[in-house]
């Protein structure tokens, strides 16, 4: 009779999995029997320790009347205020030592009772002390002495003294029944410990034996499993470094059209310039034509001659023109020096230092505080979290974000903005919130595409701010969102990691 491999891979799944059940259930049960053990050895400690404080409490009250004893006789003797006080601070604390006795014998009838009948002798013998320092208080001290001694406070402290010591005798043997208890308890805890132990290793041991034949197969696995892994990697290693050429390559071509674009832009300023001086000149010929035609057609202004109406309308019109090709030569002139500026930065090698944030925030805002007054606005910083980065970069994302906050205040309210931050997971969350006009949903992607602008447009930009935050964000491996409803003011959240990795440098990402 043969048994084919299914059958025996199947017994020994079988075999495997009672094993672990069965040492799943010893696990359970030593951790509950183990557990039940541990909370009664607990229990039995804490009476040990309870009676320990009784007996202490017990010492302490008798001691707090010798004190008002040896303090009230010293006084006596001596008549210095020293001892008097001793004596009224040890008297006024001897009925709460009792009461504190009366507390923690609470679980002991008996020892309550006791505690109760030391309130009768204990209070006769401050008594007798309180009527000699009487006496002495009326410098009569002979008197105090001679009442002390014939008063009959024998039977006070022979009453003290019998009840403390049926006490201690009650509580000497509640802690030898109590530590002979918690010794039995703490020994069948260990005794279930080793032999839940010894089960344990035992039903390991099987569990191992039948394990080891199925590594086999398993190492064959992962075998194939790490080939095809470092495939994969060369693969993904061989994209992201064509991934980063290009990029680069992109920043370099982005660098050498911004770059070539500036020259011929200089030349259009050169001879805009050169237009505008020859406006003048120009239509002063046009008029002293217009007057040699017809001297008596216009008179002359301010000494020179006038212009026809047709005439001071192309005049107007020039001037118009001319100043729309000055703001558009402008225009480009910022969008060609953003671009450089961008491609400037995205060569740049991040260097990451540890960053005070609520140090940095606070030099921004000191930075705007200018702007901020002219809109009204109040800056509110609460904690931020420290983060380790490369500060410049930080600061210029933050430095863009308060200043769009103040940029797009809503006319005639007061702004409010604030900066907050948290930490999770290992990254560090930062709000920036303001109560300004708002974005509509719509617009939440447009915002961070390059050159691209949402809302009214009454405030100067080339739409590059948001877009170079958001490559900044993401080279320094973080994410950068915005919510945020018309009218409603917007809320830009920056997540960055609170300690950037080496691995992390100068990647672009």
């Amino acid at each position: 009779m043969t048994i084919d491999k299914p059958q025996v891979q199947g017994g020994r799944a079988i075999w495997q999995t009672l094993l672990l059940a069965a040492g799943f259930l010893v696990l359970v049960a030593i951790s509950a029997l183990s557990v039940i053990l541990v909370d009664l050895a607990r229990q039995d400690n804490d009476w040990v320790v309870h009676t320990v404080e009784v007996e202490n409490q017990i010492s302490t009250l008798l001691l707090r009347i010798r004190t008002t004893e040896s303090a009230a006789r010293g006084y006596l003797l001596t008549e210095e205020q020293r001892f008097l006080d001793e004596y009224l601070d040890a008297a006024a604390k001897v009925h709460s030592d009792i009461d504190e006795l009366i507390r923690l014998a609470g679980d002991n009838p008996a020892q309550t009772d006791g505690s109760n009948r030391l309130r009768q002798p204990v209070q006769a013998r401050l008594d007798e002390f309180e009527k000699a320092i009487g006496f002495a208080s009326r410098h009569d001290t002979a008197g105090g002495i001679q009442m002390l001694r014939t008063s009959d406070s024998g039977k006070a402290v022979e009453s003290i003294n019998e009840i403390a010591g049926q006490m201690r005798t009650e509580e000497e043997r509640l802690f030898t029944l109590r530590t002979q208890t918690a010794d039995r308890t703490e020994r069948l805890a260990s005794i279930v410990t080793v032999v839940g132990s010894g089960l344990v290793v035992l039903l390991g041991a099987i569990s191992v034996a039948l394990v080891r034949r199925s590594t086999r197969a398993r190492d064959e696995a992962e075998a194939q499993l790490r080939d095809t892994n470092l495939n994969l990697e060369a693969t993904v290693d061989e994209r992201t470094a064509d991934l980063r050429e290009a990029n680069n390559e992109i920043q370099r071509f982005a660098y050498i059209v911004s770059h070539d674009l500036r020259s011929p832009l200089v030349n259009i300023m050169g001879f805009t310039s050169e237009l505008e001086e020859l406006r003048a000149d120009i239509f002063k010929r046009i008029a002293a034509l217009h007057l040699a035609a017809a001297p008596s057609a216009l008179p002359e202004l301010d000494g020179e001659p006038a212009l026809e109406p047709q005439d001071r309308q192309l005049q107007s019109d020039f001037s118009e023109a001319l100043e729309f090709i000055k703001s558009s030569i402008a225009k480009m002139d910022r969008l060609i020096s953003a671009i450089l500026n961008l491609t400037r930065e995205g060569r740049r090698e991040f260097e990451p230092v540890e960053i005070d944030m609520k140090e940095l925030i606070e030099a921004i805002v000191t930075t705007v505080a200018h702007q901020a007054a002219e809109a009204n606005a109040q800056i509110h910083i609460e904690p931020l979290p420290e983060i380790t980065s490369d500060r410049l970069a930080i600061e210029q994302i933050f430095s863009n974000l308060i200043d769009n906050a103040l940029k797009y205040l809503k006319p005639g309210v007061a702004g409010d903005i604030s900066v907050r931050g948290r930490t999770k997971l290992g990254y560090a969350i930062f709000e920036v919130s303001d109560n300004g006009r708002g974005i509509d949903p719509k617009d939440h992607q447009r915002i961070f595409d390059l050159f691209r602008r949402a809302g009214l447009q009454d405030k100067p930009g080339q739409g590059i701010g948001l877009a170079h935050v958001r490559a900044l964000v993401r080279r320094l491996g973080g994410t950068m969102s915005v919510t945020s409803e018309l009218d409603a003011g917007s809320t830009f959240t920056v997540t960055l990691p609170v300690k950037w990795k080496a691995s992390q440098r100068n990647r672009d990402t």
